[in-house]
């Protein structure tokens, strides 16, 4: 099985503030030749680090759907750049065979379950950033960064098609 991970579960420093997620599981299984890293925000055209951003009325479906916005913190909107690492995401992702994401949850470009509301509070409401929504609908099964069985997921979904499993690369 090949994945497309979030960048900054791998440890790379590209999130809005410059900081990673690392995961030692996502480490691992991108050192292992089988994820495949990549910031859509970044991809998008955006810098590190950059104003924080959130999606305004709705969710990432919304956004593609034109019912919603990507807004930075300093109220510039950033819809544009959003969509552009979200399909750029989705051409990686075919482009190496992924047929799963594990994302950065509360991203408004790679959550999974849970994203920010828009009000820059700090508040949460359900629903996807951009990539992931665009990952599930291209039908890429979008796994979130918090989902406490990530480990034994993807050690099934790994057996399950006779890839190593991470900590048995070869």
């Amino acid at each position: 099985m090949k994945l497309l991970v979030s960048a900054c579960l791998g440890g790379r420093a590209c999130r809005y503030d410059g900081s990673s997620r690392g995961i030692p599981l996502v480490r691992e299984l991108i050192d292992c030749g089988t994820a495949f890293p990549i910031c859509p925000e970044v991809e998008g055209g955006l810098t590190t680090p950059r104003p924080a951003c959130e999606i305004v009325g709705g969710t990432g479906v919304d956004v593609l759907q034109g019912q919603a916005r990507v807004i930075n913190k300093d109220g510039v909107d950033v819809s544009a750049e959003f969509r552009k690492g979200a399909e750029e995401s989705l051409k990686m992702a075919k482009e190496v065979g992924a047929t799963a994401a594990i994302l950065c949850e509360r991203s408004p470009s790679c959550g999974v379950k849970m994203i920010h509301d828009g009000t820059f509070c700090g508040r949460l409401q359900p629903g996807m950033g951009v990539t992931g929504a665009v990952l599930a609908l291209a039908g890429i099964e979008p796994i979130s960064s918090d989902d406490p069985d990530l480990r034994e997921r993807v050690l099934a979904c790994r057996q399950g098609d006779g890839s190593s499993v991470p900590g048995q690369c070869h």
